[in-house]
């Protein structure tokens, strides 16, 4: 009106339509192919592209009020050079040109829609945004304004990457020394999780889950860090406190997560301590509230200066329970593998706040869940909607919540939890539950049809045709998807590897993109809040190509669509990378406040030895038998006894049994086993046939041991 205002009675009869049509396509559907918002070397139009006759309509009777929509130098330069002027405003894409695209049947049969292919899967579009990264198990902001993203890799370290994408050459954070982890592929210990404190602004705390060996023990670590006083883009090395640690039974299910709810407590999601099935205690780690392994806790970390490191929310639903961690929220998970809070529709705040988790599922089913207080999510009663633990499931107490939704593993055999889209820049998106699958590298989402509270599936796939012929834009990914992300706008990311190994530099942050409808040009538009760089910034330098020619019509990998070498072999289920069924060793416990009781491991546990260290997966068999820890003889030792001691420690497959004492010699330790008989499917050396304990005839020169693997490995 502003405008229409400054034009006379005749132009105002004449032009006042075409003004008002020009300036309504800021909010077309379509803006960003109009202004060519989609093309970062080119300068946003001031006006959208037209087409040649409508543009001649425009000339012949309205020229002047182009004066009043643009400042364009060059544009009203040409005002009075009908050809050129027209040449001027015209788009290389006629399909999309003002107004003929509102006519045009292929546009707009799906207008509202992502646009899916023949077979109903849902083509979106892929930016690079980071890469050469080590396994990026997580991706955060610091909501604070600045709108950098941070980056962590699973050896330990985290990066600071600036708005205009480039990377600090220091890192924000570097615990590598301290992280338990290791090349293998599959290993799933490691940093795992990471978040800032909902008032890091002010606070300057952030913090992080990673595991860590303390002695022999393998325990899950949760720390608070504090910012540099001397570079906001560095954590305060010496600034670590332990607020809350739990030893893992086993080297798989480590859970990672960590998240901060709208009322400010820390959200940690802890696995079920690993081995198949969850065989703890009568009923398992899940079920059971005394434990705080196969959990989501729920902590307040906030004012804690002084006094506790962390207090128990009020209203945390076991608080009362004598038999219950009171930091208990939830239970019943096996593995959840990341997490997230809905930020709830943009203008009504629908949906805000509901907890959306993938949770890893055994051997037949992966699951998603949204998680509620005190509510029990089945696990090892259920697997999805499927019983695995027949006589637990039929226990009408267990009162379990089903998932919303639930995948078998011909489809996928490692969930990866992601997010609901709340971003600004591609509207259609919007309610959308977006999430993966690391072992097949599905894309996947479900969308809630509110009449009937179910969710729909429809797959991902990437565009095929022109739907990412865009500059900047990709339409391939590397398989093993490792996590999901959103920036400080609520736009979507996740990250993915070719080599699901902690020291691989494979790893490749991805922002998703739908072409089918983009917000209007400068709706989305940030002013990030300056930062003070101290270090050197290192430019992104994208290295994927758009694949002109796709092989099929859901072309979404880029590499093959095996299993990594190395993974999770057992029976459970294939091994991931970051994310499900990781491997054992029988501890279990959890203590908080750094102040970690050390409990006595259980009768038959075994530990491998390797020249005075800890042996990853080789080395002399050592067994606790009675509160003491003893070699074993290796007389009648063979490789179905070798074969319990890899299956105890979490290893699918054994490679040698050892004699001879090739690790070296136990002779600090009574010799406890011996005449050790076998067949393979014993839980622990204790139950195959053996001497009594330490009874024999042996010298430490004949102490015992294995080399166990994660992969199928040739005969020696």
């Amino acid at each position: 009106y502003r405008l229409s205002a400054r034009l006379d009675g005749h132009s105002y009869a004449t032009c006042a339509g075409h003004l008002q049509d020009l300036l309504c396509q800021e909010c077309s559907p379509y803006a960003a192919h109009l202004y060519d918002a989609e093309d970062p070397s080119t300068p946003v139009r001031t006006i959208p592209g037209l087409c040649q006759d409508y543009c001649m309509q425009v000339w012949q009777n309205c020229r002047s009020i182009l004066r009043l929509l643009s400042e364009d130098r060059e544009l009203i330069a040409l005002e009075n050079n009908k050809a050129k002027l027209c040449r001027y405003l015209s788009l290389e894409d006629t399909d999309y040109c003002f107004p003929h695209l509102l006519a045009n049947q292929n546009l707009n049969q799906n207008l509202g829609l992502v646009t899916a292919d023949a077979e109903g899967c849902l083509q979106l579009c892929l930016m690079e945004v980071a890469n050469g990264l080590r396994n990026p198990v997580a991706m955060v902001h610091a909501n604070d304004g600045t709108h950098r993203f941070f980056i962590a890799e699973q050896v330990g370290l985290v990066w600071t990457y600036l708005p205009d994408g480039s990377r600090l050459e220091k890192p924000f954070l570097n615990i590598s020394e301290a992280v338990l982890t290791s090349p293998w592929e599959g290993d799933e210990r490691g940093f795992l999780g990471i978040v800032f404190h909902p008032k890091f602004k002010f606070n300057g705390k952030v913090y992080v889950y990673y595991s860590v060996e303390v002695g022999y023990e393998e325990i899950i670590r949760i720390s608070e860090f504090r910012i540099s006083p001397a570079d906001m883009n560095t954590l305060d090395h010496g600034s670590e406190r332990i607020i809350l640690e739990i030893e893992e039974p086993a080297s798989n299910h480590n859970g990672g997560e960590l998240l901060f709810g709208d009322d400010e407590y820390l959200y940690i999601f802890t696995g079920d301590g690993g081995m198949a099935g969850d065989p703890f205690g009568t009923f398992g780690n899940a079920q059971n509230k005394s434990t705080l392994l196969g959990k989501v806790l729920r902590i307040d970390v906030n004012n804690n200066d002084y006094g506790p490191l962390y207090r128990i929310p009020p209203d945390n639903p076991f608080i009362s329970d004598p038999t219950a961690r009171p930091e208990v929220y939830a239970y019943g998970v096996r593995n959840m593998w990341r997490c997230s809070f809905d930020r709830g529709e943009p203008d009504t705040k629908e949906g805000r706040g509901r907890l959306f988790c993938g949770d890893v599922g055994q051997n037949k089913y992966e699951e998603i869940d949204i998680v509620e207080k005190g509510k029990n999510y089945g696990w090892r009663a259920r697997e999805g909607f499927s019983c695995y633990d027949k006589k637990l499931c039929a226990n009408s107490s267990m009162d379990d919540v089903l998932p919303i939704y639930a995948y078998p593993h011909k489809m996928g055999k490692s969930v990866t939890g992601g997010y609901v889209y709340r971003g600004c820049e591609f509207p259609n998106l919007n309610g959308l539950y977006i999430f993966g699958d690391f072992m097949s590298g599905r894309l996947m989402s479900l969308k809630e049809d509110h009449a009937t509270g179910e969710w729909q599936y429809s797959e991902i796939c990437m565009g095929t045709g022109q739907t990412c012929m865009f500059p900047g834009l990709i339409n391939n990914y590397y398989q093993y998807i490792i996590s999901f992300a959103e920036d400080e706008a609520g736009e979507l990311y996740f990250m993915s590897t070719g080599v699901p190994s902690a020291t691989a530099p494979n790893g490749v942050v991805y922002k998703v993109v739908d072409t089918s409808r983009r917000a209007p040009p400068g709706k989305c538009r940030v002013e990030p809040l300056p930062v003070r760089v101290k270090s050197k910034r290192i430019p992104f330098v994208p290295k994927e190509k758009f694949i002109m020619k796709t092989p099929t019509t859901h072309a979404r990998l880029q590499t093959t669509t095996e299993a990594p070498r190395g993974g999770r072999r057992d029976p459970e289920t294939p091994t991931t990378a970051a994310p499900s069924g990781r491997t054992p060793k029988p501890r279990k416990g959890g203590e908080k406040g750094g102040q970690r009781k050390k409990k006595k491991p259980r009768n038959g546990a075994v530990r491998l030895m390797e020249k005075g260290r800890r042996g990853r997966g080789r080395g002399r068999v050592e067994v606790y038998i009675n509160g003491e820890w003893g070699t074993v003889c290796d007389d009648g030792w063979s490789l179905p006894a070798a074969t319990v001691v890899c299956h105890q420690l979490g290893f699918p497959y054994v490679v040698r049994a050892t004699k001879k004492a090739e690790f070296g010699e136990g002779t600090s330790l009574r010799i406890l086993l011996d005449d050790v008989q076998c067949s393979g499917q014993e839980r622990t050396l204790l139950e195959c046939s053996h001497a009594d304990v330490g009874t024999h005839n042996c010298s430490h020169e004949e102490d015992a041991g294995v080399v166990c693997s994660r992969e199928e490995v040739p005969d020696w």
